[in-house]
């Protein structure tokens, strides 16, 4: 399965909610394995399906490049906790900015996996984060929907500016 290529920042499918997956079959495996080979293929942390033009709710989390990764299709929220907790966050479609960007602290969350068998989880922290990060991905909320009006901007700025130095 090859990685794919990314969707890169300001792309508009990137705001586009993704639709369920309704089939568990050979093609569901093959998406999942594309989503986990471009993951890999860009370091990253997190990424969807969107993330490689394909609009399905299907996330891969690898925390750490030598922990295993988990796939986790249709994902929902399905508890939050009142307290919040910041951590830096970045997105490999918007490469080069980061920003601190507050969460809630712990979280559960209802997945299916490829057989789709159900599971319930719970995250707290860093992964609690990337949670809800990817899972913002795939409701159309692109991170730095998450920052104020300001640090958007400023963002914003920052990363126009990589863009014209990068030939």
């Amino acid at each position: 399965m090859p990685a794919r290529d990314l969707i890169l920042f300001p792309d508009p499918r990137l705001k586009l909610p993704a639709r369920p997956v309704e089939t568990w079959d050979p093609g569901l495996r093959a998406l999942a394995g594309d989503v986990l080979d471009t993951l890999r293929a860009v370091s990253a942390i997190g990424l969807t399906a969107p993330h490689i033009g394909e609009p399905a709710r299907i996330v891969v989390i690898r925390l750490q490049p030598d922990m295993p990764h988990t796939v986790y299709v249709n994902p929902e929220i399905v508890e939050t906790s009142a307290e919040r907790a910041s951590h830096v966050e970045g997105s490999v479609s918007m490469p080069g900015i980061t920003e601190s960007v507050e969460r809630a602290e712990r979280i559960r969350v209802r997945y299916r996996d490829l057989d789709g068998s159900a599971h319930e989880e719970a995250a707290e922290g860093f992964a609690a984060a990337c949670l809800q990060h990817e899972i913002d991905q795939l409701d159309g909320i692109f991170w730095i929907d998450r920052l104020t009006r300001l640090r958007r901007e400023r963002a914003l700025k920052r990363f126009a500016k990589l863009k014209r130095a990068t030939p």
